[in-house]
């Protein structure tokens, strides 16, 4: 099956494909990467990153990754400055409750007259090293093509706050924007949720939540190359144990941070892919990057899904790596990956 093919399996015209492609399938080829994230990771090499897992958590905040590496190959195509950030009307930083104190969002608002749809964003970072900071290229670009506002939201991250105190803070923040939206500009009845990496995990963690509490669901979830398991043992994981940015010593390391006991890794909040049922959850658009140790339980959470009953919209990006869905500026597919997860998110608002 051509990995790029987009599916709306809810849809009765795909009735006769559904019979003959059973599941998506994982790219799990060693693959190459496309020229312009080659370009990008042969920048993150010449900033000489230190494997993390010899990191402490706190060095590991401070050590370049590939949006330091995107940043410098932008600032030296655009002779040595960085240029100015795809341009939204408004940015700003408010507070929402948290199980733990107020914690802060970033709201970007587009041009446009209100009240808007609003996508919550869940950032990556493996639980461990991320912030809002980090992402900026992702909301504006979201913001603009999907015409809602984006809200994105700050977590307690591990080892000083293990599994569940983020997913208790995304569940807390989403709740409330969705009770609260019109506060940001944003219409209460299409209200989704995005993740990436880490950050999927808990978008997807988020609507497991909310099924199981009885309370409001997102209309759509978007997981992007997201975590959906603690086991480090799938076909990508073997075909990518050593991938640039992310590979499979780093995963380990960031499971490690984030739970409890062992006890944690087989909770159906954080192996999502293992929850006993995934029924009655909110149609998703899922990606996937082709030389991603992630690869596989991607793919695996889409045909969960949708043998569940939910529609999926799946797409996967060859030659493109973790983190690439930020890098519009130079990566092509980046691009791409934007208006795709936006063209699910603008369907679901007009519902």
């Amino acid at each position: 099956m051509n990995s790029r093919i987009r599916c709306r399996w809810g849809h009765p015209k795909n009735a006769i494909a559904l019979l003959i492609i059973l599941s998506f399938s994982s790219n799990v080829a060693a693959g190459r990467p496309d020229p312009p994230m080659q370009a990008v990771l042969d920048t993150l090499t010449s900033l000489k990153p230190r494997p993390l897992p010899e990191l402490s958590p706190v060095e590991a905040r401070t050590e370049p990754g590939s949006k330091d590496a995107f940043k410098e190959l932008l600032k030296k195509r655009n002779g040595g400055a960085l240029p100015a950030p795809e341009s939204v009307a408004r940015v700003e930083d408010r507070t929402v409750p948290g199980p733990a104190g107020p914690r802060t969002v970033r709201v970007y608002t587009p041009e446009g007259k209100g009240p808007l749809p609003v996508a919550v964003y869940v950032h990556g970072g493996g639980w461990t090293v991320g912030s809002i900071a980090g992402y900026d290229p992702s909301y504006r670009a979201l913001a603009n093509a999907a015409r809602c506002v984006v809200i994105s939201v700050s977590y307690r991250l591990a080892p000083e706050n293990k599994f569940p105190s983020g997913l208790e803070d995304v569940y807390a923040a989403f709740q409330y924007i969705r009770k609260n939206a019109a506060q940001f500009g944003g219409d209460p009845k299409r209200v989704a949720i995005v993740g990436e990496s880490a950050g999927g995990n808990l978008a997807a963690a988020v609507c497991l939540l909310s099924h199981d509490r009885k309370a409001a669901l997102p209309i759509h979830q978007v997981l992007i190359y997201p975590i959906t398991d603690t086991r480090t043992n799938t076909s990508s994981y073997r075909a990518h144990k050593y991938a640039v940015p992310l590979d499979r010593p780093q995963m380990v390391y960031f499971i490690e941070q984030v739970v409890r006991t062992k006890r944690d890794l087989d909770s159906p909040y954080l192996a999502v892919l293992r929850a006993p049922s995934l029924r009655g959850l909110p149609p998703a658009t899922v990606i996937t990057a082709e030389i991603d140790p992630l690869n596989a339980e991607g793919v695996a959470y889409a045909n969960r899904l949708k043998a569940s009953g939910v529609p999926v919209r799946y797409k996967n990006y060859d030659g493109a790596t973790h983190e690439f869905f930020s890098m519009g500026a130079i990566v092509p597919d980046a691009k791409e990956a934007v208006q795709f997860v936006a063209d699910g998110l603008k369907a679901a608002f007009a519902k």
